[in-house]
C-alpha cells in the first residue's frame, strides 16, 4: 500500500491492516490475483478513493454546485435562472446518473456553458449540476434554483476558488463536500464589523 493510501486509512486502523494484508498477498503473486476469502473480496468491492477536483471559475463569475435527481433539471434550471434576472449570462451542466450517463447542458452564453460542461465532466458525479453566472449573483437566483422540484441540495454558491471532494467507488462518483475559499484567519474586531456593515449598505443590500 502506498503512503498516500495509508493516509486514507489512518482513521480506520483495522481496515488499513486488512487492506495491507490483501495488498501483500497480491504483491507476492507478482500481480496475479491470489485466492481470496469472501471477507477480503468484500473489502475490495467496498473500497473507496477520495480525490480533489478543482473547479474553473472565470473572472467576474459565480459558481453554484448542487445535487438533483431528474433529467428535466437542465431545462428547469435554465428557466429558473433566466426568469429571476433576464439580463443574466450563464451556462449550466448536469451529470446524468443512469442510462447513457451524459453531461447535459444549457445556457445563453457559450463560454460559460463550455466551462460548466468542463467542471461537471471533471466531477463526473451522478445527478450533480454546475451553474456559472455573470451579471448576477447567487443571491439573485438561489431561491428559484432551490424551488425546482428536482433539486435536492446546494453544495456551494460563490465566486471564490472552489475544490470539490469526490468519492469514487466501483459504481461511480459522488460529492462528499466542497472547499469554498481559504482558511479562516481570525475573528472580526470592531473595525471589521464597521467595514462589513458599510459594505452591505454601499452595495444596497441593507438600508
Amino acid at each position: 500500500m502506498s503512503e498516500e493510501q495509508s493516509d486514507e486509512f489512518h482513521a480506520f486502523p483495522e481496515t488499513r491492516r486488512r487492506a495491507e494484508a490483501i495488498q501483500s498477498r497480491y504483491t507476492a503473486t507478482k500481480g496475479k490475483s491470489p485466492e481470496i476469502s469472501s471477507e477480503e473480496y468484500e473489502l475490495r468491492r467496498l473500497s473507496m478513493e477520495l480525490k480533489i477536483v478543482k473547479m474553473e471559475v472565470p473572472a467576474d463569475t459565480n459558481i453554484i454546485i448542487g445535487q438533483t435527481h431528474f433529467i428535466k433539471t437542465t431545462e428547469d434550471l435554465y428557466e429558473a435562472v433566466v426568469s429571476s434576472i433576464p439580463e443574466v449570462k450563464f451556462g449550466l451542466a448536469f451529470c446524468e446518473a443512469s442510462g447513457p450517463c451524459l453531461v447535459r447542458a444549457e445556457g445563453n452564453d457559450e463560454e460559460l456553458k463550455s466551462v460548466a460542461i468542463k467542471n461537471a465532466s471533471a466531477m463526473g458525479a451522478g445527478h450533480t449540476f454546475v451553474v456559472l453566472l455573470k451579471k448576477a449573483f447567487p443571491i439573485n437566483v438561489l431561491n428559484s434554483i432551490k424551488d425546482c422540484p428536482e433539486v435536492c441540495s446546494i453544495f456551494c454558491a460563490t465566486a471564490n476558488p472552489v475544490e470539490v471532494v469526490i468519492a469514487e467507488t466501483k459504481q461511480g462518483q459522488g460529492v462528499m463536500g466542497v472547499i469554498d475559499g481559504f482558511h479562516s484567519k481570525g475573528v472580526e474586531k470592531e473595525t471589521d464589523v464597521k467595514e462589513r456593515k458599510k459594505f452591505l449598505r454601499n452595495t444596497g443590500y441593507k438600508l
